[in-house]
């Protein structure tokens, strides 16, 4: 899953990229306002993919669920101080 969120990431800042070089290289030669507006969408893609380079999926591990190996679980408990190192 990481994996699937870390292209999306890229593919969504690539396109950004993408749209804001095109507006100022090509575009801005024929219409300025529409080099603006690809611009402006070029400035709300950013903060989208961040929100989907972050999301948790339904099958990722959150930050306190167990692991399953009983040795780094122990370990992470201790730390947490949800158990007293015996």
């Amino acid at each position: 899953m990481y994996a699937r969120r870390r292209h999306a990431y890229f593919a969504m800042m690539g396109t950004c990229l993408v749209l804001f070089v095109l507006a100022w290289a090509v575009v801005r030669l024929w219409s300025v306002p529409v080099a603006v507006g690809m611009c402006v969408v070029a400035m709300v893609i950013p903060p989208l993919a961040a929100v989907v380079a972050n999301r948790r999926g339904p099958e990722d591990r959150w930050w306190d669920d167990p692991s399953g190996d009983p040795k780094s679980d122990e370990w992470w408990d201790e730390l947490d101080g949800k158990k007293r190192h015996q």
